[in-house]
């Protein structure tokens, strides 16, 4: 299956729905996903969960981006699990690997924060900061290829 038919299948099962591009709304989702970076970054030291979560947070906002690049919203009650699946399908096989481990980091997130006694280790904080900025590099490179007006200043 390609990315156009989880669209339809998406758009049948009321997953998502059709928005017309709007850059200055996926810019804004990049610049929060960038700081989300930086505020996972500081807390590695003070809160491991903090960091988790604002990792998680920074993958999310670029999967948005990218989905609303290609003209859809989600609007279901699974909206991060749409996102996740339709990022995953627009950006391909070839990151196939970051797109599962986008999809674990959303699975244990919920687990935590719905269960105060579930840990976050400082290797798993670190595992998802460096996850997230390698998907943030990803979806920036994606979206400029898509509008080269777009600039972002990310450390590579």
């Amino acid at each position: 299956m390609d990315y156009k038919d989880t669209v339809k299948i998406m758009l049948n099962r009321g997953l998502i729905k059709k928005q017309k591009v709007d850059f200055s709304h996926i810019k804004a989702l990049l610049l929060r996903a960038q700081k989300d970076i930086i505020t996972a970054k500081a807390n590695l030291k003070i809160d491991e969960e903090v960091t988790y979560n604002y990792a998680y947070l920074a993958m999310l906002r670029c999967g948005r981006s990218i989905v609303f690049m290609k003209e859809c919203r989600s609007v279901d009650g699974q909206q991060h699990k749409t996102i996740i699946e339709l990022s995953g399908e627009i950006l391909g096989e070839e990151f196939k690997s970051i797109v599962k481990k986008f999809d674990r980091m959303r699975r244990k997130r919920n687990q935590f924060t719905y269960d105060p006694f579930l840990p976050v280790s400082k290797i798993e904080a670190e595992n998802a900061l460096k996850t997230a900025e390698e998907f943030v590099k990803i979806v920036l490179k994606l979206i400029q290829k898509e509008n080269p007006q777009l600039r972002f200043n990310f450390n590579d």
